[in-house]
């Protein structure tokens, strides 16, 4: 047996991870960024590969990290994991700054960003696992970085039951909520998390 909420407790942390798509920005968020060694500064980063930001990273060899902290509001939370980079612009109608690399990174949300250069790629099925060397690190704040857990219990708005006694479920990973019946097949169409990740509100 695995328990799902036994994996959530895994203390994991939350970014913004952004690369490019031939001049076009993109970026999504992840909750695995770990230091891998400290001389050469290397870091590993697992990224979905439903997500468009991925590619970009398999092409270009290159991204930044935005670590998120818990001044983060939900609205970053949607804009970069909650629709995708094929399909929409995600930095349009802001201004945002660029490291050395010529990549957007967040500052009013973000402790601390870094750019780095892929030097191994592993494929796991469902996810990459890039292997980056890190070729910037700046601290931008002292706020608490936003954990996974923290992300659950304060920044992810909680469902309210609707009054019209029609069925509803939440996806207890991005908060996702989908009306009626839920098939066991059925995919969030948010996160990509299956039915079992689904909780019905009461």
């Amino acid at each position: 047996m695995i328990e799902k909420q036994a994996m959530y407790k895994i203390s994991y942390g939350l970014f913004v991870v952004t690369a490019k798509d031939g001049e076009k920005q993109n970026g999504c968020i992840v909750n695995t960024v770990s230091m891998l060694t400290d001389n050469p500064t290397r870091i590993v980063v697992f990224v979905n590969k439903a997500n468009h930001t991925e590619k970009c990273i398999r092409e270009t060899g290159k991204f930044n990290v935005s670590v998120l902290s818990e001044k983060t509001p939900f609205s970053v939370f949607e804009q970069f994991g909650f629709q995708s980079g094929k399909d929409v612009d995600k930095f349009a109608g802001k201004s945002y700054p660029k490291t050395e690399n010529g990549l957007y990174y967040l500052t009013e949300t973000s402790n601390a960003v870094m750019s780095a250069n892929v030097v191994d790629a592993l494929d796991y099925g469902t996810h990459t696992l890039f292997v980056a060397e890190v070729t910037f690190a700046q601290k931008l704040s002292d706020d608490k970085s936003a954990t996974y857990e923290y992300y659950q219990a304060n920044i992810k708005p909680k469902p309210q039951a609707k009054a019209d006694g029609k069925e509803k479920w939440v996806c207890k990973v991005c908060g996702y909520v989908h009306e009626g019946g839920l098939p066991n097949d059925f995919v969030c169409p948010w996160c990509k998390h299956p039915a079992s990740d689904f909780e019905k509100v009461q």
